[in-house]
């Protein structure tokens, strides 16, 4: 399935002239640790299928869908028999404001059952068989069929995530709606400014709120504190720049926004259980 690894670095097999890939996989063969800078959804379709991202394992059974979110590392481990559907979604030519708060609220992944999704879950399946079908329909428009429904997906999850859920947002509640649009301009923001000296006080400003107050909605609205997600940035940045060997250590910590080179390895080490030079020498197949 994996056709181009440079370590653990995948580049991934789009279709001629697309930024979509999918597989419908039955192999017995387990995937060593990878990462890639496309979402990637999980089916299994005829058994169950195992996972490992974020340091937790997921046991899929048949419907059950994962989401894993761009450039977290994970492996797959497959039955001795079975059949799932592997989709590999391209987003860079994408620009969502929301995308950004969302990939948030799901990372690293996210599982799709009925018991946690009962109110999404058999449309959610639906999609995913009409995206399999669309994929090897070849037909007029069909990358833009499979979009409208992998991001129906998103829209499903992210509205039925259970932050929105139990912030009770609905449009009818002009407050959260606020909320919602400025912490999507927050999240753009950072987007844009991560790798430049930010501070918690800046942002919170950038937005109307006193620090204490902008620290205790950005957990609610992010289900992450305002350092982690920045510095979540600034190392999926990294991993990017580790790939140029020309560069050192200390000018990819820099160029990722990190004032010193001891907090860049420490938060490095805290995301990836690895070292930067650990990580290089993965992505090189050195190790």
């Amino acid at each position: 399935m994996i056709h181009h690894l440079d370590g653990i670095y995948e580049t991934v097999d789009y279709q001629a002239d697309s930024q979509v890939c999918l597989y419908y996989n039955n192999e017995y063969e387990n995937y060593p640790p990878h990462w890639h800078t496309s979402f990637e959804l999980i089916m299994p379709v005829v058994n169950g299928y195992d996972a490992v991202c974020g340091e937790e394992r997921y046991h899929l059974r048949e419907g059950d869908l994962l989401i894993i979110c761009p450039s977290m590392i994970h492996e797959l481990y497959a039955p001795e028999t079975g059949e799932r559907i592997i989709f590999q979604p391209g987003m860079g030519k994408v620009a969502i404001k929301e995308l950004n708060l969302l990939v948030s609220l799901l990372s690293p992944c996210v599982l799709i059952t009925p018991e946690d999704y009962p109110m999404i879950y058999e449309q959610v399946q639906k999609n995913m068989l009409e995206i399999r079908d669309e994929y090897f329909s070849y037909a007029p428009y069909a990358e833009s069929r499979i979009f409208s429904l992998f991001l129906e997906i998103l829209v499903l999850v992210g509205r039925n995530h259970k932050t929105f859920v139990r912030q009770n947002m609905t449009p009818a509640n002009s407050r959260q709606k606020e909320y919602v649009e400025k912490f999507l301009y927050v999240t753009s923001y950072i987007e844009e400014h991560f790798a430049e000296d930010i501070s918690l006080e800046q942002v919170a400003s950038l937005a109307g709120f006193s620090k204490y107050h902008f620290s205790r909605l950005f957990r609610q609205y992010t289900d992450s504190s305002f350092y982690k997600y920045l510095n979540q940035k600034r190392i999926d940045y990294a991993k990017t720049l580790l790939a140029d060997p020309s560069q050192t250590v200390i000018e990819v910590a820099l160029q990722s926004g990190f004032s010193s080179l001891s907090a860049f390895l420490r938060m490095f080490k805290q995301l990836n259980n690895c070292t930067p030079t650990e990580f290089r020498n993965m992505y090189d197949g050195d190790a």
